[in-house]
Parts: C-alpha cells; sequence; structure tokens
C-alpha cells in the first residue's frame, strides 16, 4: 500500500489540458513589473554569501565563526495602493494598518526558510504628506506592528521591534511605502541551504487562504505579490480619475468592474477586503516544524515575488514537480477571468492558494501535515522533487494546463 502522502497526491493529479513551454505575452511586464527581475545578478559579486543555494543570504558573524547572519529586507509592494484608496474614500485610517502585517511577514516569513531565528527589525515609512495624514498612518502601522508582535510573542516566536524611519517625500512618492529590514541569527550547522534537497523529497504547501489558528478572520491568500495587476484588473476606472495618484500616467490605467466595497459571493467578502487580505505569518508553524521534524525538513520556500515558480531558486539540479496543487482561491480565480490573464502567468505572478513550502523527506510527511492542522491551516502535499541534471525547472500540472519553467 503507498503511504498516505502518496494516495494524496494522486488523488489530486489530473491530465493536462496542453502544455505550455517557453514565454508568454505577460500582462505583468506590460504593467512594469518582471518578477524575473533581470538584472539583480550583477549584485552577486559584491555579496559574501556562504550558501548560494539558499533561500536567503546568510553570511558568517565575524565574531563568531560558528554562527551566520541574515539580513533581510522587503515591503507590502503596491499593496499600500489599494489601502491609500480605501483611505481617500472613506477617511478610516485603519485600512493601513495590515500593511504592517504584510512587510513584516514578507521577512519574517523568508528569514525563516533558511532556518533563521528572528531578532530585531527596523520599518521604513514614506508618504505623500500632502495626501496621507502623518498621525492617521503613523497610528495604523503602530497599531499594526503591536499587533503581529503580540500574535507572534503568543505563539512562541521572540522578536524585538527597533524603530525605524519616517520619510517626508511629497515630490518622490505619489502615495505611500511601507518596507521592514529583519536581522536574525542561527549556528552554521543549523542553517536550512537546500543543498540537502534531493530526488524523492515531497513538497508540503500552506494554504495562504482561509483560516488560521492565531488570525483573526477569513483570509483572501493573496499575500503581498501581483497587486499591481489584480488592482488594475479589478478596480473601476473611475478612481484613477478620482485619484491619479494611483496610477501611472500611461499605464496600469484601471480596467475592471468593481468598487472597493463591492461584495462577491464567490469571495466570502469585499473586493478590496480580499486585495488588503494581510500576508500569513509562516513562522510559528515553520518553527513548529522545524522542532518535530528537524533535519528531515530540506528545504522552505515562501512563495511570494515569482509565485509557484519561487522554488526554483532553491538547491542545485532539482526538477520540481507539482500535481497535486489546490483549487486556487476565489481571489485568484476572480482575477484570471476578469483580466483574461494566461494561466500560466497566474502561476507565475500569484501564490494561487499556498503561500509556503516545505520540502522534506518521504518520512517526514505525515509530521509536518499534522503540525499543519494543529494550527488550522490547510496542508498538502502538492508535488516533489526529481533529478535534473541541468538547471533547476519546474513543472506544473494542473486542471487549467501543464506549465514548464526553466
Amino acid at each position: 500500500m503507498s503511504p498516505s502522502w502518496a494516495r494524496g497526491t494522486a488523488k489530486n493529479r489530473v491530465r493536462p489540458t496542453y502544455l505550455y513551454r517557453g514565454e508568454a505575452m505577460s500582462r505583468y511586464r506590460e504593467l512594469g513589473v518582471d518578477v524575473r527581475k533581470p538584472g539583480i545578478d550583477r549584485f552577486k559579486d559584491s555579496i559574501e554569501n556562504l550558501f548560494p543555494g539558499a533561500f536567503c543570504v546568510v553570511q558568517r558573524d565575524p565574531d563568531d565563526p560558528e554562527t551566520g547572519l541574515v539580513t533581510h529586507t522587503d515591503s507590502a509592494g503596491s499593496k499600500p495602493i489599494q489601502a491609500y484608496l480605501h483611505y481617500k474614500e472613506t477617511g478610516d485610517p485603519s485600512w493601513f494598518r495590515g500593511l504592517a502585517q504584510d512587510a513584516l511577514a514578507m521577512n519574517l516569513n523568508d528569514l525563516i526558510c533558511v532556518g533563521a531565528a528572528p531578532v530585531t527589525f527596523v520599518d521604513y515609512v514614506a508618504f505623500n504628506t500632502l495626501e496621507i495624514d502623518r498621525l492617521h498612518l503613523l497610528t495604523a502601522l503602530a497599531e499594526g506592528f503591536a499587533g503581529c508582535l503580540d500574535t507572534l510573542k503568543a505563539e512562541g516566536v521572540g522578536l524585538m521591534f527597533a524603530g525605524g524611519e519616517t520619510a517626508d517625500l511629497p515630490d518622490l512618492l505619489r502615495t505611500v511605502d511601507v518596507c521592514v529590514t529583519i536581522f536574525g541569527r542561527a549556528r552554521l550547522s543549523e542553517f536550512i541551504t537546500g543543498d540537502r534537497i534531493q530526488p524523492g523529497d515531497v513538497i508540503i504547501g500552506l494554504r495562504s487562504g482561509g483560516a488560521v489558528r492565531y488570525e483573526e478572520g477569513q483570509n483572501s491568500g493573496i499575500m503581498s505579490n501581483g497587486h499591481t495587476l489584480a488592482r488594475t484588473t479589478l478596480m473601476k476606472p473611475e478612481y484613477v480619475e478620482k485619484y491619479p495618484e494611483i496610477s501611472h500616467p500611461s499605464r496600469g490605467r484601471y480596467r475592471g468592474r468593481f468598487s472597493y466595497d463591492d461584495y462577491l459571493d464567490e469571495l466570502g467578502m469585499t473586493v478590496g477586503g480580499a486585495l488588503l487580505s494581510p500576508t500569513r505569518l509562516y513562522a510559528p508553524i515553520a518553527k513548529a516544524v522545524l522542532e518535530e521534524v528537524g533535519m528531515g525538513v530540506h528545504g522552505m520556500v515562501h512563495n511570494t515575488g515569482g509565485g509557484q515558480t519561487k522554488c526554483i531558486r532553491l538547491g542545485r539540479g532539482v526538477r520540481y514537480v507539482k500535481d497535486g496543487l489546490p483549487e486556487p482561491d476565489p481571489i485568484f480565480r476572480l482575477i484570471q477571468r476578469e483580466g483574461g490573464v494566461e494561466w500560466r502567468e497566474m502561476y507565475q505572478d500569484f501564490n494561487m492558494g499556498v503561500g509556503f513550502e516545505f520540502i522534506v523527506s518521504p518520512d517526514a510527511v505525515d509530521d509536518v501535515l499534522s503540525v499543519s492542522e494543529r494550527y488550522g491551516v490547510g496542508g498538502v502535499v502538492v508535488g516533489r522533487c526529481e533529478l535534473s541534471r541541468e538547471r533547476n525547472s519546474l513543472e506544473i500540472r494542473s486542471p487549467y494546463g501543464e506549465f514548464i519553467y526553466p
């Protein structure tokens, strides 16, 4: 009899409707965003990285050669524009609060992917002071960060907030930018580098939507990537006429048919509420998995920029095969339908309902699924690892087609 994880994967398999290799027209690139981020390789020679195949850069502590240090920076992306739109329409600054979790989660979730213990973080908030009331914005963000820290502490994840910088930039920014830089560390022997990923390893995905034990209410699952495409696809063009600062003058004109407060039964929430659902904090679950599974975890992936293709950066000589991905959350189906976005691009721009992945040995699968069940987050076997004799690649087999990403 096949093990339980293999039976679950087989049940979810589908026959591909078509095969697509290579590049397709990208709606996202038309808007000025390229998830592949060409050019970042130019920095490689200047970076001291102990584990080039790891999810984050790890550097040796100059005062303790057995300790590795991780410094990571990221933002809430263009999601603050949606919060700004809600703020302008309602006058309610609480719409900014969730951006604190977005910016923090985008960093903390990445940091935990290499097994580093978070220590402290700083924020950087830059905004157009001519359009946003300072006290409104900063009060909402302060409440958001405090709420995150309370949640993490209650779940056994220690993290300190060291303040940061607030920049008044009315000539530079149209709306607002919320960024975080986080610092963590671990013993070098404890880092998850991706080097132990091997054929036969199993990929377990955690849902980005729905509910989890330590969150309030339901989450749409969108997290903090793909928002330029999502927003311009769903929001009414009248908003750009009313608030020209929310869009590039010649690109990104809104083409949607929805108001921010339109409630859709298929979403179970308003369109704007779905777009502003906060990025899930996966650190408590990842910490519990590492404590229970230990060396059985060979890799972890936070599916942010690059969506389901993010795993390609991890390890060497790996062919990732995902043939058990769950049905995408309603927000993704809505974006695809309203925007006419090709499914191949959807899987590359969005997490498509799986926000975090564990790559584990077969004998660790049941333990990881048990941990995810305890936290109330949907955990599912989404695929496996095979040998690639060339560079890393990914094959997605879904009800919407079979896609290969080099």
